[in-house]
């Protein structure tokens, strides 16, 4: 009984939501979870999560495995397992990047222990963290090989507001997520970085970061 209450509770959760016992064996898979991997819960009821996924971590180790690091945290007395990024395979052939919280559900009528993963979509956040990655890489070389010799002032400088901005974007940030954060309007952002654009004499946002970076303003 708790257990059905259990499934059903999940299916209103817009994450992709997996049951697994201690032995990795799927028990669970909400509607999301069958939207966010490509797997219809049919296909993989009663097959092991590392079969299906084939998780990737976030220093390229394979996480997902018969004797998965998870299961062996839940098999102590943590209670509380952390967040963790996983690279999976989908139905479809991508993969895709999903950040994975977990919570312990212990059955104390039965005595059997089971793991509740919560996944959603973190691609489009993980290309931009490698997008600026590399431009940080970049900025870096250019500095080793004194590029940035004698680098000229900024036209105008630039405000706290407008630093703010690029050191948000600098952090892998997206447009949204500055303006919510800043509490700001689209509109209001675009004009900041208009104006960052024509005091740095740059064209775009990248490049705008790179030489604030270069220029030690951020």
């Amino acid at each position: 009984m708790l257990e059905r209450e259990l499934f059903l509770l999940m299916e209103g959760t817009a994450d992709g939501a997996f049951t697994v016992t201690e032995s990795g064996e799927i028990v669970a898979w909400n509607k999301a979870a069958e939207k966010l991997f490509g797997y219809p819960a049919a296909d993989v009821l009663h097959k092991s999560c590392y079969e299906i996924m084939e998780g990737v971590g976030a220093l390229g180790t394979h996480v997902c495995h018969e004797n998965c690091s998870v299961l062996e945290c839940a098999g102590g007395n943590i209670s509380t397992i952390p967040n963790f990024d996983l690279h999976v395979k989908t139905l479809s052939g991508p993969r895709i990047w999903v950040n994975i919280s977990t919570i312990v559900f212990d059955n104390k009528r039965t005595g059997r222990r089971l793991l509740v993963h919560l996944a959603h979509d973190i691609t489009s956040q993980k290309r931009t963290e490698e997008i600026v990655a590399r431009m940080l890489e970049l900025s870096h070389q250019l500095e080793a090989a004194g590029e940035s010799r004698g680098r000229p002032a900024p036209v105008v400088p630039l405000s706290d507001q407008e630093k703010h901005v690029l050191r948000m974007f600098a952090a892998g940030k997206d447009s949204s997520e500055v303006a919510r954060q800043l509490h700001i309007s689209s509109q209001t952002l675009r004009n900041h970085l208009h104006h960052i654009n024509q005091k740095l004499r740059t064209h775009n946002r990248l490049e705008a970061v790179m030489q604030a970076l270069q220029r030690k303003l951020i």
